[in-house]
């Protein structure tokens, strides 16, 4: 299996330039990603009521067979837009393929559109409409012109976030990359964060629907960093087939859909990895419930405990925090058989406190950017992850002027 970060499946272009969205403008702000062909293209979203204007117009578009390109701007959320949102989305759109068509023409409902940022604002349509030749003439398929895409749709995100698979599946050399944003805003189902995924296998709409959808569940629905959910995340997947042969199925497929989670866990560890303000990435491994639903239930709800988020920052060893977490997450388990570890370190068992070093705990927590709480219960065989982060007065201080 090769890992390089920056490759694209074959088929695939992508780049990103500053179209004047934002004020800053050493910050790329509008992102495309290209197929050659008409892809195999579905998508999961957010679970709030209220959708952005690129989701409500994203979920009409697929699943399809035919989508030929996203378009993505950050800056702007083009959400809580109303009417002239949607108008906006649509235009958007259009332009896209106005500036793609070739011989063969693109529509405007095969390209699909991701937008981010400030919620309650309009598009700014004729930057974007400048905006869209110049990201078309930018499209290229090498590291560079992936990572210039992957830092068009980041916000308050300072890394970018790519991640890629090449794999051997059926004789054929398969490739999976995704591009992903979030750094705050986050909290299943999904939270305030983008990902495109692209891949060269040939899998049908159907088939693809179901391996994102079964793979969103174990990985961007196992983050968060601040339990809201966003009113633009979205999820797409684009499948060109350019690798050749027939459509996927059986074992062939089974293997592509492996592949898929492990971009699709990679991309969504790295979003609490760059929390906002963040100092530590926290994963919390719950054992022995009766279902993974009970085991997920707890997991979030550790997660999201402000003061299990707090005693992290001050790498404060404090098991009770972690305990009661568990206790209040509405799963019933018998407390006397939880058992608890803080970087593989002991300290509760049974239902009551053993004897540990506090320092060399807390020691751990401190010299480490990475946290593993691990709770064990005796209800089951289910497990889960969660990843999360912790809470610091940086993240405060961000979400505060992130306005003004």
């Amino acid at each position: 299996m090769a890992d390089n970060q920056f490759q694209l499946p074959a088929g695939f272009s992508a780049g990103g330039v500053y179209s004047g969205v934002k004020s800053d403008t050493s910050k790329l702000d509008l992102a495309l990603v290209v197929s050659d062909r008409p892809a195999s293209a579905v998508g999961v979203y957010t679970q709030n009521l209220v959708k952005a204007a690129p989701v409500q117009l994203d979920r009409e578009r697929t699943p399809s067979d035919r989508v030929r390109a996203v378009v993505i701007n950050s800056g702007c959320a083009n959400a809580c837009t109303g009417q002239r949102g949607r108008q906006d989305a649509e235009r958007v759109t259009a332009h896209v393929a106005e500036a793609l068509s070739g011989a063969e023409g693109v529509a405007p409902e095969q390209v699909l559109m991701m937008s981010t940022g400030v919620i309650g604002e309009h598009l700014s349509i004729d930057k974007l409409a400048a905006g869209i030749p110049q990201v078309v003439a930018d499209l290229g398929t090498d590291a560079p012109a992936v990572e210039r895409a992957s830092r068009a749709i980041m916000t308050t995100d300072t890394v970018p976030k790519v991640r890629s698979r090449t794999v051997e599946i059926g004789g054929r050399s398969i490739t999976v990359t995704g591009v992903a944003k979030g750094a705050a805003m986050i909290g299943p189902n999904m939270a305030t964060m983008l990902a495109v995924v692209m891949t060269d296998a040939p899998v049908t709409p159907a088939d693809a629907q179901a391996a994102l959808s079964d793979s969103v569940v174990e990985s961007f629905n196992c983050i968060s960093v601040d339990g809201h959910m966003s009113t633009n995340d979205t999820v797409l997947l684009m499948a060109n087939g350019a690798a050749g042969g027939e459509a996927f199925e059986g074992r062939d497929l089974a293997l592509f859909r492996a592949t898929l989670l492990e971009v699709c866990e990679d991309l969504a560890i790295a979003i609490p990895a760059d929390g906002e303000g963040a100092t530590h990435l926290i994963t919390v491994e719950v054992h022995g419930c009766a279902t993974r639903d009970d085991a997920i239930r707890i997991g979030k709800t550790i997660a999201d405990s402000p003061l299990v988020k707090t005693a992290i920052t001050g790498a404060d060893p404090n098991w009770g925090r972690i305990v009661s977490a568990a206790g209040y997450a509405g799963v019933p388990f018998d407390p006397e058989e939880v058992a608890l570890l803080i970087n593989g370190m002991l300290v509760y068992e049974k239902g009551t406190p053993v004897e540990f070093d506090e320092k060399a705990v807390s020691d751990s927590i401190a010299g480490s950017r990475d946290t593993l709480l691990l709770l064990l219960l005796g209800e089951g065989q289910a497990t889960a992850r969660f990843w999360t982060t912790d809470l610091t007065a940086e993240y405060v201080r961000l979400n505060a002027d992130y306005r003004t």
